[in-house]
This record gives structure tokens, C-alpha cells and sequence, in this order.
């Protein structure tokens, strides 16, 4: 492909993403179109219909995904401050409302694709380095998993409908106090069974 071709995908895509999170999946091509400052004959050249570009617009965030957690780690010096930046990042509202967006949709249409299931394999285990690194260094609490990880974005950025009132009205300051609490100063012991 080449590169004004590459250029004008990604702006697409992008446009995409950004139009989905404010206004769903369903959201008008046209929207896209516009967003993106292409003709909806180049969306519909590249992108034949919906779906297809709802696949993109998928694989386009378990990328971003993978580059922001590379992106987190070069940027701070210990592996605590990574895995918080990255959390925080990957829930800003924006993002979150796209991935809410995105899970809406059947498995079968993102999830159960292979270039996706790979992509987020790879950022899934970026992100366990991570809390190994920081529970090595002594930062995060060594009870708390990749997995424990993932369940609190799944909350905070895929169902935030199913949130508290409360919690909803001010997401961030609950995440906050959600990763204050996976700090390894933060831990308690249960008592002996």
C-alpha cells in the first residue's frame, strides 16, 4: 500500500474511533466520513460496509492498547508508575467510551478475530511483566494479578453503566482509590483460616 494510501486508512480509522465513542457503532458513515475529511466514496472504497469497519476500528484499539503500555514504560522510571499511567490512560473517557462501544458488539464480530485475540495477548502480557516488575521492586501489592487488572478496566471503561451512581458521576477519583489500594503499602492480610 502506499504511504498517502496508509495515511488516509488511518486517518479514516481514527475518525472512526473517535465517531463511535461519542456516538456508538451505529453511528452514521457519514459522520465517519466527514470526521475523517474524506468523501464517502474513499470510506466506502476502503471500508465496503459497517462491519468491516468495526473490525478495523477493534483492531485499531488493541493496538493502541499495546503501544500506550510501551509508551508508559519508557516513560517512567519504575514499573508502579507504569502500570498506573497506563490504567488511568486506558480509562480516560474517551477511550473508555469507545471500548464500551466495542463491547456491545457479538465476540464473534471483534473478540474471536485471531489479529485481535493476538494483539491483546500481547498487550495482556506486556501489562503481567509489569506487575511482576513492580511487585519485584516492592511497589505493588503481590496478591494483585494481571488479571485483577483487567477485571477493574473491564468495569471502568466496558459496563460503566453498571457502575454506583456515585461512581459514575466521577469514575477517575474511584480509580484512583481502586490503584491507590493495589500499592503495596496498601496490603492487608487476611487472618489464618
Amino acid at each position: 500500500m502506499r504511504a498517502d494510501a496508509r495515511r488516509n486508512l488511518d486517518k479514516i480509522v481514527a475518525a472512526a474511533a473517535e465517531v463511535m465513542a461519542e456516538r456508538g457503532v451505529g453511528a452514521p458513515m457519514e459522520a465517519v466520513a466527514r470526521r475523517a475529511g474524506v468523501g464517502v466514496g474513499t470510506l466506502y472504497r476502503r471500508f465496503p460496509d459497517r462491519n468491516a469497519l468495526i473490525v478495523a476500528v477493534g483492531d485499531h484499539y488493541v493496538h493502541t492498547m499495546a503501544q500506550a503500555l510501551d509508551e508508559a514504560t519508557r516513560r517512567t522510571r519504575d514499573a508502579w508508575s507504569a502500570v498506573r499511567d497506563f490504567v488511568s490512560w486506558a480509562a480516560e473517557p474517551g477511550r473508555a467510551a469507545l471500548a464500551t462501544a466495542l463491547a456491545e458488539l457479538p465476540q464473534e464480530t471483534i473478540v474471536d478475530r485471531a489479529e485481535f485475540a493476538r494483539a491483546r495477548e500481547q498487550w495482556v502480557r506486556q501489562l503481567g511483566g509489569l506487575v511482576s516488575r513492580a511487585q519485584a521492586e516492592g511497589s505493588m501489592r503481590t496478591d494483585v494479578g494481571v488479571d485483577d487488572l483487567i477485571h477493574l478496566l473491564n468495569v471502568f471503561t466496558c459496563h460503566p453503566g453498571t457502575l454506583p451512581e456515585p461512581v459514575a458521576a466521577d469514575p477517575g477519583r474511584y480509580l484512583r482509590l481502586m490503584l491507590d489500594g493495589m500499592k503495596a503499602t496498601a496490603a492487608t492480610h487476611a487472618p489464618p483460616g
